[in-house]
């Protein structure tokens, strides 16, 4: 249908606003809006085409998608988030402190993390994700911001002080739907809305989370990344809560950890398309070379004659890729119910 439908645009049968849309799901629909763009985004731009480019810039923003105009080559495939609804200033900076990149190297200076270096000059969120600033006491939202850091977006609370003490200020993870003004509240006696934290033990089953505590007290670790969630399946007797995670996986967790109502903020994170080798250079990732393009001293895959590889593929140090299972942590195997692997064979 995709390729129909960018037919008849192309070929002018049809304006883009008379297009049945509707049968689509939000994934195609997407795609052929940028495809539109794309197609609309020449140098000269017919003016049949001005209705159609609209259309298409308008159905992008309302779903959270900002495009650009491609008044160069690095702009004409760019597609990025729409950041109309936050904060326009800087962070509160006494919640910042100053990061230093390590180029992936570890304190010995040899390189352990590839691909890394440069990029621009960031200052870190110091996120509250304990939920310890002020327990059981309101926090109203100041502002959602963009945090360079993460995926998701940001809020920061204020709680304001009692008997003349200073008001408090804490960042937290935004979740959907947060907007400035709204109240969250940590601790069990909090109520089941969005941004607030409970225990496990007091939330009920089938509602959505995020920041997920494994050890109590430490801070959420789990589904951090925007647009994420996970699921509270089930409660125990056994003192653990069953939780599934965005990958499938089905894991127990301790139903004294703490987890965040709702859906994280910034769900069209997963379709930006950076436009440019540049776009990756300024988030600090380096070029990656192909195996097959190295020498056979550099990598199993390099030399032979034209494109010959001569083995199945595999790391520079021979383990095989591609599916190849490597995680080996007896400790934790038993807290995993059901494995992502497994969780996809089902489906």
């Amino acid at each position: 249908m995709f390729r129909r439908l960018t037919k008849l645009a192309s070929s002018n049968l049809v304006a883009l606003s008379e297009l049945p849309l509707q049968g689509l799901q939000s994934e195609s629909q997407a795609a052929f809006l940028l495809q539109a763009h794309a197609l609309l985004g020449r140098q000269t731009v017919h003016a049949r085409w001005q209705p159609a480019a609209s259309f298409a810039s308008q159905a992008l923003q309302g779903q959270g998608l900002k495009v650009y105009k491609p008044v160069t080559p690095g702009q004409r495939g760019r597609v990025g988030t729409s950041r109309t609804n936050l904060w326009k200033d800087g962070p509160f900076k006494a919640l910042t402190i100053g990061l230093r990149g390590t180029g992936g190297r570890n304190a010995q200076g040899r390189i352990t993390a590839y691909h890394r270096g440069g990029g621009h000059k960031r200052l870190y969120r110091l996120i509250d994700f304990r939920r310890t600033t002020a327990p059981e006491a309101d926090g109203v939202v100041q502002r959602v911001e963009y945090d360079p850091n993460r995926t998701a977006h940001i809020a920061l609370l204020n709680y304001k002080g009692q008997d003349g003490a200073r008001d408090r200020y804490a960042y937290i993870l935004a979740p959907q739907d947060l907007r400035p003004g709204d109240s969250v509240m940590a601790g069990a006696s909090a109520d089941i809305r969005v941004g607030n934290t409970l225990p496990l033990h007091a939330i009920p089953v089938g509602q959505q989370l995020h920041n997920i505590e494994l050890v109590p007290g430490k801070g959420g670790q789990l589904v951090r990344s925007a647009g994420t969630s996970a699921t509270l399946i089930s409660k125990g007797t056994d003192g653990y809560a069953v939780v599934r995670l965005p990958s499938g996986e089905q894991r127990s967790v301790l139903d004294r950890c703490k987890a965040t109502i709702g859906v994280l903020s910034n769900p069209q994170h997963q379709n930006i398309k950076l436009g440019k080798a540049g776009a990756s250079r300024w988030r600090g990732i380096r070029p990656t070379v192909r195996g097959m393009a190295m020498n056979p001293c550099d990598h199993p895959h390099g030399g032979g004659r034209g494109k010959k590889k001569g083995r199945i593929s595999q790391t520079p140090w021979g383990k095989p890729t591609k599916g190849y299972r490597t995680r080996n942590n007896p400790q934790t195997d038993r807290y995993i119910q059901l494995s992502r692997h497994k969780s996809r064979q089902g489906k």
